[in-house]
């Protein structure tokens, strides 16, 4: 495949013991070039926290498989999702999860320049992503595992080829 990622500024938050009081975040922004440069990185990208699948599965099987990926010459694991970082701090901490960083793509710039965003009005969602999985190497994309059907208002979501194991069986 071997084209760039999109070249964007996420928002995060980060955070600041120096703040102090119940909120110690402040605002990051962190570029696609932090994130993906001189690193291979895995990338999975869903439609929404607190969602069904994205929620039972597919972001519980990439912490359960963190070490194993890893393991493989991966520097890093993200989680994307059509969400800001307020939403994707509280799923993360909700679902317990401490080894998968957590990346908001909450104005949809990377999701939109993968041409991966799509309309889910048909469920209420607004835009969001496509499910999709991939090994980043440099900022180039090695390998890109697309779920099938990708239109706009899928009246089903599926989930059968950017799972975890897909990924890892890939890396092996």
């Amino acid at each position: 495949m071997y084209l760039n990622v999109p070249d964007i500024v996420f928002k995060t938050r980060v955070r600041d013991e120096s703040i102090g009081g119940d909120n110690p975040f402040r605002w990051q922004d962190v570029s696609s070039e932090t994130l993906f440069k001189n690193r291979k990185v895995v990338v999975f990208a869903l439609p929404g926290a607190y969602t069904p699948t994205c929620s039972s599965t597919h972001l519980p099987g990439y912490e359960e498989k963190y070490k194993e990926i890893i393991s493989q010459g991966v520097d890093e694991v993200y989680c994307l999702s059509v969400n800001d970082a307020f939403t994707m701090f509280q799923w993360g901490k909700h679902l317990g999860i401490s080894n998968v960083k957590m990346l908001p793509d909450g104005n949809a710039d990377f999701t939109r320049g993968m041409g991966m965003l799509v309309k889910k009005e048909n469920l209420g969602f607004g835009y969001r992503s496509w499910r999709y999985s991939m090994l980043v190497d440099d900022k180039k994309i090695i390998k890109l595992f697309s779920e099938p059907g990708q239109i706009d208002n899928c009246p089903d979501d599926p989930f059968t080829v950017s799972g975890v194991d897909i990924i890892l069986d890939y890396l092996r």
